[in-house]
């Protein structure tokens, strides 16, 4: 009998729009043979929604709209038997085995979805609660980084009830110019500026803080933006290098999603062996410092004395067309379906180890 995933996308977050572009991807890349896929979307709104009537052998749900004909559902657990209800008539409308959440951003990746699944006893692909809410949180993920030795850009966090802590010229001659102003919790460059002056640093705060309540203003590093994927549980490995070679000032939302010449991806990046080696470790090490499982991208910068800071680590990295981490293992040996079933894989053998647990513990 074939495993039943549910592919889980959309959401609430900025990010809305990319998830759709990466379940269509998925969908169509997963290994049909091993799999049956239920589509499962969460509105914009949050709301839990299912349109049996969608699949197809190709979609693209960032044209033709899903939730337009779909039902309000809730997600249950009956007697093992995980089922999507019909709100409405408390009809059940589909079962499945596995979870595949592929919603980015605010309330996707960063712990809640996660605990939801658990709550409801639903294995899921991607990190546990803990790894999805520190690397989530940019403040938190440095600073467990920072522990484990593994070294970072100079950062401060500040709050949105301190907003006047610091002034532009107190952020300048401590971090020095430009400076990076970001949201602690969101992703895809969401809310991220460079600054270069006191104007600029004003309407950073105050779009940064549109996001999160939490920021981070930051040194800008000078060097390659390089990037490496992790696949794995207890035993991770690491991709290739690949490096991102930007046309704008900085790797920002558009130039990830919406303007095909906004940056070129080069497998594999140009960087010495040793260096790589030392990437590829760090990578890893960061993994494990973060609670990581599943799935990872971690993100550097380069620079030119082949010295490096890790920048962040996405737990739920992008899967669209253009995205680093599927291409990254592409180049490694690992086709895109391959990799859709490992991730599947790994999720039910972390769900066996939690059921014997519960077990001993009982």
């Amino acid at each position: 009998m074939k495993i039943k995933v549910a592919l889980i996308f959309g959401g609430k977050s900025a990010e809305h729009e990319v998830s759709l572009r990466s379940a269509s991807n998925i969908f169509n890349a997963i290994d049909k043979e091993k799999f049956d896929v239920i589509l499962l979307g969460i509105d914009k709104d949050g709301n839990w929604c299912f349109n049996s009537d969608y699949l197809s052998d190709k979609i693209n749900l960032a044209e033709d709209d899903y939730f337009l004909h779909s039902k309000n559902v809730i997600i249950e657990n009956i007697e093992n038997n995980l089922t999507i209800i019909f709100k409405q008539s408390h009809k059940i409308l589909g079962t499945f085995n596995v979870a595949f959440s592929i919603i980015h951003g605010t309330s996707g990746e960063d712990g809640t979805l996660q605990g939801f699944f658990k709550s409801k006893n639903i294995p899921f692909v991607g990190s546990d609660i803990l790894g999805s809410a520190i690397c989530m949180d940019k403040d938190v993920t440095k600073r467990l980084l920072r522990d484990w030795g593994i070294p970072v850009a100079n950062f401060m966090t500040l709050h949105k009830f301190e907003l006047n802590r610091i002034s532009f010229e107190e952020a300048k001659e401590r971090f020095g110019l430009p400076i990076f102003i970001k949201p602690c919790n969101a992703g895809s460059s969401v809310g991220v500026n460079k600054v270069y002056d006191a104007p600029s640093f004003v309407l950073a705060l105050t779009e940064a803080f549109l996001y999160d309540n939490k920021i981070l203003i930051e040194e800008a590093i000078t060097g390659k933006e390089v990037e490496c994927a992790i696949l794995g549980n207890e035993n991770p490995k690491a991709s290739v290098v690949g490096e991102i070679i930007l046309s704008e000032t900085f790797y920002s939302y558009d130039a990830k999603y919406h303007d095909a010449k906004g940056a070129k991806i080069k497998i594999p990046a140009e960087i010495p062996d040793e260096i790589l080696s030392n990437l590829r470790r760090t990578a890893i090490n960061a993994f494990k410092a973060t609670c990581c499982e599943g799935m990872a991208r971690v993100d550097f910068f380069l620079r030119k004395d082949n010295t490096f800071v890790v920048n962040e680590i996405n737990t739920l990295p992008g899967f669209t067309e253009i995205s680093m981490y599927p291409k990254l293992w592409e180049y490694s040996g690992i086709t895109y379906s391959d990799l859709i079933s490992n991730l599947i894989e790994l999720s039910l053998n972390r769900d066996k180890k939690n059921m014997r647990l519960q077990t001993v513990k009982r």
